[in-house]
């Protein structure tokens, strides 16, 4: 079988700075991205998690090592460029996986408020298909 290395954005917001609502947010970005695109962590190749500056409890790959099989999953968190009147209190996911060739559609997954930043990729729900569903295109973080 042949494999290509691909990318899934995703991205969620938190309604506060504490422990508990960061780890509940990280956790359902996971578990969508998972979901929606039939992932296994073993085919995960690295991890970057960015947030804006309001966001200083918890490094979101620390909450990431919580699920399962994501704990030999390389990991970085680092701080989103602040721009005035942007998103606050934002986690945006990049992550680079190893998938077979035959897999051709990608589902970026934007929760939450997020959902503003790509609402091109977050069409409503068909049957047999996930949402925001897209492979290509500018990303507009």
């Amino acid at each position: 079988m042949e494999w290509q290395v691909r990318a899934i954005r995703g991205a969620t917001t938190v309604s506060e700075n504490t422990y508990e609502a960061i780890r509940e947010a990280v956790l359902e970005l996971l578990a969508e991205i998972e979901a929606r695109n039939q992932l296994e962590p073993s085919q995960i190749i690295s991890a970057t998690f960015s947030v804006t500056r309001d966001i200083d409890v918890v490094f979101p790959a620390a909450i990431a090592r919580e699920r399962p099989c994501w704990d030999n999953v390389p990991m970085l968190d680092v701080q989103q460029m602040h721009v005035e009147r942007s998103l606050q209190r934002c986690i945006r996911l990049l992550l680079h996986v190893n998938l077979p060739v035959t897999h051709t559609q990608i589902y970026h997954t934007y929760l939450r408020r997020a959902k503003t930043l790509r609402p091109d990729w977050n069409l409503p729900h068909k049957r047999g298909e996930g949402r925001g569903a897209r492979s290509e295109g500018i990303l507009n973080f």
